[in-house]
């Protein structure tokens, strides 16, 4: 149950959802990974194109030095205790749209993450350098974002700076991303 309130009825699953710092660690399974973009693998997409690609490792397993190197410095500071980290891709010869719906592919992610009472957190702070070496990118993929996925740790294991800040976010009133007509 979420202590975030919204203005109107809406399901659940959407003030459940946050993006925490904190990770227990606990490993993920293949099987959590395929279920989580099996759920992105129904996003909406231009034209049907669906231009997003996953590409994963989990913590420990025999990419996760390599992965561990994406996210940028900042980001390190938490997220390599997370189950897994997905690197999300983006053709861009699939649609002019292709960042666009990758991020809903994303959310898809988050949200079936939250229903196997999982938490994933997006970070754009990457080292994209990096993800393309890493994972030996042609110019036809854009990185996108790192996420990282997992059990929801204690907020007492991260830097003080962090562990302040670990409550799900309050959003912007309707009223201010939302008109009737013009802005």
């Amino acid at each position: 149950m979420s202590s975030r309130q919204s203005a109107l009825p809406i399901q659940a699953q959407f003030l459940d959802r946050f993006s925490p710092r904190a990770f227990s660690g606990k490993k993920l399974t293949p099987a959590d990974i395929e279920t989580m973009v099996e759920a992105a693998r129904w996003a909406p997409s231009a034209a049907n194109k669906q231009p997003w690609h996953f590409a994963y490792a989990i913590n420990g397993d025999a990419n996760w030095d390599a992965f561990s190197t994406i996210p940028n410095e900042g980001n390190r500071r938490w997220c390599l205790n997370a189950g897994a980290l997905l690197v999300l891709l983006s053709d861009r010869t699939a649609s002019g749209k292709h960042s666009f719906d990758a991020g809903c592919a994303w959310g898809y992610v988050a949200l079936q993450a939250n229903a196997m009472g999982l938490n994933a957190h997006a970070m754009a702070g990457i080292e994209a350098d990096a993800a393309r070496q890493v994972l030996q990118l042609g110019e036809q993929w854009q990185v996108e974002c790192v996420i990282a996925v997992g059990e929801r740790g204690d907020k007492a294991t991260l830097p003080a700076d962090l562990a302040e800040r670990e409550a799900p976010s309050p959003r912007k009133p309707l009223a201010d991303i939302l008109s009737a007509g013009a802005l």
